[in-house]
């Protein structure tokens, strides 16, 4: 499953494992929401709702598509967030780990808080 994320100063491709939070996801595309920062995170509500999977992880690689499920939103670290040690990316919480980005992770640094963000299947 390959997704696609638009925001208005870029996009970024991403490709999904078969996980059930994944499948959750793709049934309800294309979604539309609103992206928020913290750190060096882009994440932003979906409307899906899923328990944490066995799998789940705090501390990810950069550019890893993460479902944070606290809050139902999906998670796109780039880099430190404000609970990181040592450069490394530590969401807010254990997240099912749905994927990850095609590309360099880096062009999520042009998103910015408020943007119009979009999920759609590529």
């Amino acid at each position: 499953m390959r997704i696609r994320i638009l925001w208005p100063a870029g996009q970024a491709l991403a490709t999904l494992e078969a996980t059930p939070t994944a499948e959750a996801l793709w049934g309800v595309l294309p979604i539309s929401s609103s992206a928020s920062t913290w750190g060096e995170e882009v994440y932003f509500g979906t409307p899906v709702s899923v328990p944490r999977e066995d799998g789940a992880r705090q501390v990810v690689e950069p550019g890893t598509v993460a479902f944070w499920t606290d809050g139902d939103s999906l998670a796109l670290p780039y880099g430190p967030t404000p609970i990181s040690r040592d450069g490394e990316c530590r969401l807010a919480a254990p997240c099912n780990i749905l994927g990850a980005l095609d590309a360099d992770p880096d062009v999520l640094r042009t998103v910015r808080p408020g943007d119009p963000i979009r999920v759609e299947r590529a």
